[in-house]
Parts: structure tokens; sequence; C-alpha cells
């Protein structure tokens, strides 16, 4: 043992070595050592522990390059979303459009007037440049913007509704991701829930019935992420707005997704538009910037201006605020939509929910030959028809036709699909699908870079 103790190189002799002066060069001496004596250490534990040396003792330098190069891998890392959700909230949902990112470059580069107002040469607010923009285009009379939709809902019911009540119909009392519920918000907020109607059938009577000197909100909330179908009334915005002005209550509506553009015209399922929900009356709509708008992760606020006022003034919204990368990404992002022709081809998200069945099939047919060639030996290959989704957390029951490449063991073990799943989440980029009904399924409507994927799973 002895012997090999004596063969384990001295830190200084390999810090002068020419392989390992240029990790000192990338990465600094300070880290370069720190892991040199890791290695160390577990070379002397493997000589007591095995009577030998590390596999890795005639090259030390390797070894140390590979793991410094693990230590400063990003914690975000790309992947292939092959689920088959376009909008995945595990995997940062919207996809962000080239102007955003190059927006986000520029801002981060340099000084900006984040709050500044060059006209008055005088501190300005952070949110009114992309609220006149908002204001553009929802026909709102003003805009306020928070760091998600939770947020945008926390600080609407915070503002408008302290130790007040807010009348919500009981079908619309959700939980979304995260065990996000509309009652747990309202209890954080200092209001008091009061539920109207049944699960399945709400009436326009049943609000005016709850209404009290209590009252200081009606409230509608979309419920996005489940449907109830059959025997159900629900009480409509405009409906809700009338009642509202009558009874002199303002009336919000927790939109969840959010779409500025009828999405029907591109043959997906209608969502309603805040726009729409604003010229029927509703007082606030806030909505999410990372969901269907396709841009960075953000709540938006839009409606009257002497309610958008009171949420400005609010102690929260200062917590509660976006940096000036997130005001950039989603100020180019909303620019996009004064261009309603071009929209399809800049906005990554639209983008990949319009992709034509046929244009994935054909992509499924030129990429089955390289996989059976890689991957053909243990598995069996198909090209099968399958269902993609619009988002985990938005419309969720709706389903887009798409194919994938699917993958069966052929010794019918359901363990060697999990090992292979496995197996592809440790790539240096990660390929994720989804394991259903015995087989591993890569749905290819989120696949773009087509060779950088062959090279991953084929080399």
């Amino acid at each position: 043992m002895s012997t090999l103790y004596s063969q384990l190189p001295a830190i200084d002799r390999l810090l002068r070595t020419p392989a390992l002066q240029a990790l000192n060069e990338q990465y600094g001496q300070s880290f370069l050592t720190r892991i040199l004596r890791d290695m160390q250490q577990e070379a002397r534990d493997t000589i007591r522990q095995q009577h030998c040396l590390p596999s890795w003792h005639n090259d030390w330098a390797q070894e140390a390059a590979a793991r410094l190069a693990r230590h400063h891998r990003s914690a975000l890392r790309p992947v292939f979303n092959l689920t088959g959700t376009v909008l995945h909230t595990n995997l940062g949902r919207a996809l962000l459009a080239e102007r955003a990112i190059g927006a986000v470059s520029q801002t981060a580069r340099q000084a900006v007037t984040l709050e500044y107002a060059l006209d008055e040469a005088e501190r300005g607010h952070r949110d009114r440049a992309l609220a006149n923009l908002l204001c553009e285009l929802t026909g709102a009379e003003d805009a306020c913007i928070v760091n998600n939709n939770a947020a945008a809902v926390l600080l609407m019911l915070a503002a408008l509704a302290p130790g007040k009540e807010v009348i919500v119909s009981r079908g619309e009392l959700v939980e979304i991701g995260g065990a996000f519920r509309i009652p747990d918000v309202m209890l954080q907020a200092g209001c008091q829930l009061r539920e109207v109607g049944t699960t399945n059938r709400t009436h326009l009577k049943d609000y005016r019935a709850a209404v009290n000197e209590q009252t200081a909100l009606l409230m509608k909330v979309h419920t996005s992420n489940y449907q109830v179908q059959g025997f159900t009334k629900a009480v409509g915005e405009a409906e809700l707005a009338a009642l509202g002005a009558e009874l002199g209550l303002p009336v919000i509506t927790d939109l969840g997704s959010g779409s500025l553009i009828d999405l029907s015209q591109y043959g997906l399922p209608a969502e309603p538009m805040p726009q729409r929900l604003i010229a029927s009356g509703v007082s606030l709509v806030s909505f999410s910037g990372d969901k269907l708008l396709g841009g960075p992760q953000a709540g938006i606020i839009v409606g009257k201006k002497a309610l958008i006022d009171r949420l400005q003034q609010h102690p929260l919204k200062r917590a509660l605020r976006v940096d000036k990368l997130t005001l950039a990404a989603l100020e180019a992002t909303l620019q996009l939509y004064r261009q309603p022709d071009r929209l399809r081809a800049e906005l990554p998200t639209l983008r990949l929910l319009t992709r034509d069945r046929e244009e994935i099939l054909q992509q499924a047919q030129r990429l089955l030959p390289p996989l059976q060639a890689a991957w053909g030996e243990a598995f069996t290959l198909e090209i099968a028809p399958c269902s993609s989704q619009i988002g985990s957390g938005s419309l969720p029951v709706d389903r887009l036709p798409s194919y994938a490449i699917t993958f069966a063991d052929k010794a019918g073990r359901g363990s060697g699909l999990e090992a292979l799943a496995q197996r592809w989440r440790q790539l240096e980029i990660p390929v994720i699908g989804r394991l259903q009904e015995g087989r591993l399924w890569l749905d290819l409507r989120c696949l773009e870079n087509e060779p950088l994927f062959l090279r991953t799973l084929t080399s």
C-alpha cells in the first residue's frame, strides 16, 4: 500500500503540467486546487479500502476537467421537451421570441430608463412604458405588472378588499399547480370568501342575493385547468359587470392563461381575451405573461385607472414588482402583437401550437431510420399518432394531433424503458419524453433542432 500511496502526485507538480495550467486559466487556481485535493483524498480512500489506485489515476487532468465542468454546469439546463406538453410548467413554459431575447441581452448590458422619466429628468414609474402598450392592445385605462399571475390575484384582493367579502362562484374555487388555491390566496390577502351557487350551476341571482354591506368585489376565475360538463350554468363577465355597475361594486377576473389574439383563427381552442372582457365592463383582468401570451413569467393586470392606482400604491406592489430583464422581454413580446400577421412566425409558443400534423409526421419519418440504427437492437421503434397538450395548467384537457416515435423494450421489461428514460435524462442535453402504455414516447411537436437531437441520441 505504501507503494500505491507514493504514486499519488503532489498538487504543486500537477499544477505545473500544461493541461492543468490551461484549467487554471479557465477556472482559477483556488477552485482547481480544491478539486485536486478532493481527488487526492478520494485516491487515498480507494487505496485504503480497495488496495488499488482509482480508475482515473493515469489522467488527473482529464478527470479534473470533467469535475470542474460538472461543478460549473448551470442548474437551468437546456433539454429536449418531447413530453407533448408545449407550455410545460416544469420545463420553463413559453420559449421567448428572438426579439425578446435580444431585448433582455441589450438591457442587461447597459443602464436603462427603468424608473427615469427623460422628459421631466426625474424619477418615473417602471410600469409606465408597458402600461401604455398594454392599454393600446387591450383598450384598458391603465395596467400594472407583477411577477406572476398568482401575485396579481393576491395584489388585487389585498388592495381592494381587505377585511371585506369577495363573492365567487363555488364552481370557480380552483386549485392550480403547486397547491395554489383561490380560497387560500383570499385568506392571505385578508379577505373573506363568500361562495355562491353550486359546483356545476351558478346564476346571477346567486351573486345578487349574496351582496351586503361587507361586499367589496365580485370575482370571476377562469377555470382553464379543468372543465365541468353536462348540466352546467355559469354567469358571464358581461352579466356580472352589469350587476357590478348597478350595485357600485368592482368586478375582477382572474383569467389565468390569457391570450391577446383569437386562437380559433389558428384552429386552436378559443380562450377569453382580456380586451373583450374590458370591453364588456370588467373592472380589472389579470393574466399570465408566460403562458398563451408567449412571454416571460409575469402577472399582468389591466383595467380601470382608479383601481390600478390603488394597486400601485399598495405596499405589496413593491414586493411583487418585476425587474428590468422581465420588463424588457415582456415589452418585446407585446410589441409583436402590433403585427398580428407576423405573430405566428415570430412567437415560438404560437409556432409550436400550430405546427401542422403532416409536417410532424415527415419529421418522424426522417428521424426513425437513424434512431433505429442506434437503438434498434434492444428496442422496437415505431411512429405512432398521439395527442399533444397545450399546457399542464393552460387548457390541459384540449389536445393537438401530433406524432411520436415510440420505444418498446424487446425483452418486454418495463424496467428497461425506465432505465432508458433515466439514461437520456443524464445526457449533456437531456431528452425528456413520457412513459405510457408500455412504451417511451417522444412527441415531436416541440422538436425544432433536428440535427442537434440526432447527434445527442446517436453519438
